[in-house]
């Protein structure tokens, strides 16, 4: 533990090594899917739709048309249906990492970023266009669901809420990589180019993930503690003291115990190729009753049964709120429609604005990663749907009255506002408010949740907007919500900055403060 004089610089200097830094960065790449998908159809929509077609019909192959013919409804459609691939990936995401692994998870969600962009490029038709868009998804949120885990799992613990973080830092780059693309390439049939950059992205993560480790944590809960220890030694250095992180792990000391023993009983059949009987029996009933597997008394907990179990249901209901705020108070209204919703207000800069806010968004995100470990978790998510509630009340007289300075300072606020806290600390949640054998379930509650609400929006906002006069009184609906989820939060999600687990989160008592 470093002590109170040490700057967050140099302890974050001795926390961190270059091998973990790799690590970080290629799983992260999940999450920059996510985003990059969410918004690669925003700036080229007329282009694609055909709205906007060019005089001289070039294409970037005689078999593939340079545009879809789509009305208003069926984009809408083929934007939403990126999420509902999106829920199959979280609701299978979840129990899947716990039962084999949080590496193995991502490499196979790797695969749908190379397999969906390379349908969605070669599209002839919506319905292609439409396939591709749900395989990239189904990636995309098994990507949101076990990259955070997988980070909050390897990160140094003093910084779990810097390095968690990085999964909305990574979406964000991924949305400005997409809108700046698409400033660049929305003519013709060069807006398959954006399609078709974010598999050859899918492509280099594969490769990547053959380079790093799986999680620690994960196997010293799946008894395998030895080669955990050595993982995460090679992660943290030689400097660092690991033993004060392990037993945050909250593995039973007889787990450890029993894990040394089978090491030491393997090596001796290794060298001697023979055991005796007692030797062999005590390895047999190592492996069948090791504190820390998941098949004796330590295992998983399904979907369901976290969400029937009492000692689960608060949190559950906790993330649900706290993700289907995200969604709800607006963000993707902008990162989805922002072109299309800011060209009446601003004809010829909507496009351009559009890669500014992203490009606010990452920055502000970035700036604001250490914040939940200085003033925590939840005042940094209040603060943040605040800050949005009173964005879209501005947002919506400066559209309605056609106040180009207040309608840009508006926007410029709701999207600083959300990377104030909404953006990055729901994702960080999940796995601080449950034990080990519940964060995947409880993940899958919480994007699951989170998609559905994505899908509300991306599906019904543009008709929304339209049914309300297309003036920016749609802003007035996201204020309200605002407020109702920023009261709800308020009194149900409790802080967990600080907490060594989700007993002490919750102020439940364990066994040994019973002992004690």
């Amino acid at each position: 533990m470093p002590p109170p004089s040490e700057s967050f610089i140099r302890a974050l200097r001795r926390d961190t090594t270059v091998y973990l830094c790799f690590t970080l960065l290629i799983a992260a790449f999940g999450p920059f899917q996510f985003g990059y998908h969410l918004a690669e159809l925003n700036a080229p929509q007329a282009v694609i739709t055909c709205e906007k077609e060019s005089v001289d019909n070039a294409t970037l192959h005689p078999n593939l048309p340079q545009c879809l013919s789509m009305n208003v409804d069926q984009f809408a459609l083929v934007s939403s249906i990126f999420t509902l691939g999106g829920l199959v990936g979280a609701l299978l995401a979840g129990p899947f990492c716990n039962e084999y692994g949080r590496l193995r998870t991502m490499r196979l969600m790797t695969i749908s970023f190379v397999a969906g962009p390379l349908v969605e490029s070669l599209a002839t038709n919506v319905a292609l266009l439409s396939i591709g868009r749900v395989i990239s998804g189904i990636g995309a949120g098994a990507g949101v669901v076990v990259v955070p885990i997988y980070i909050s799992e390897i990160s140094p613990p003093k910084e779990k809420g810097l390095f968690g973080a990085l999964t909305q830092i990574m979406i964000n780059l991924g949305i400005l990589t997409t809108q700046t693309l698409g400033y660049f390439l929305s003519k013709d049939s060069l807006w398959r180019i954006i399609l078709a950059i974010a598999g050859f992205i899918g492509l280099l993560q594969l490769i990547g993930l053959a380079m790093v480790p799986e999680s620690p944590k994960w196997l010293a809960e799946n008894g395998h503690s030895q080669i955990a220890r050595e993982i995460l030694r090679k992660m943290r250095g030689d400097r660092v003291d690991l033993d004060e992180e392990v037993k945050a792990w909250n593995i039973d000391s007889s787990a450890r115990d029993i894990c040394m023993r089978d090491t030491r009983l393997k090596r001796l059949a290794h060298s001697t190729n023979s055991l005796s009987a007692e030797e062999e029996s005590l390895l047999r009933s190592s492996e069948g009753d090791h504190p820390s597997n998941p098949k004796s008394g330590s295992h998983s907990i399904g979907i369901l049964a976290a969400l029937l179990h009492p000692t689960y249901r608060p949190a559950i209901i906790a993330v649900i709120a706290v993700m289907v705020a995200q969604q709800l108070t607006g963000i993707n209204s902008i990162i989805m429609y922002s072109v299309h919703l800011l060209s009446a207000l601003l004809p010829t800069s909507a496009a351009l604005l559009s890669v500014g806010l992203s490009a606010l968004n990452l920055i502000m995100t970035t700036l604001c990663a250490p914040l939940s470990d200085k003033v925590g978790r939840k005042t940094c998510i209040l603060l943040s749907i605040a800050g949005m509630g009173i964005s879209s009340i501005l947002l919506a007289v400066g559209i309605s009255r056609d106040n180009k300075v207040l309608g840009a300072a508006a926007t410029l606020l709701f999207v600083a506002s959300f990377a104030v806290g909404l953006g990055p600390v729901p994702f960080i949640l999940s796995n601080e408010l449950v034990g080990p054998e519940a964060v995947g379930a409880t993940q899958s509650w919480a994007l699951a949740a989170n998609w559905i609400a994505t899908f509300v929006v991306s599906q019904f906002f543009p008709m929304l907007n339209k049914a309300m006069g297309e003036r920016g009184r749609v802003y007035y609906v996201f204020a309200a919500f605002a407020a109702v989820f920023g009261a709800f939060i308020a009194w149900w999600v409790p802080e967990t900055k600080g907490k060594r687990g989700a007993d002490e989160v919750w102020g439940r008592r364990t066994s040994r403060d019973r002992l004690e």
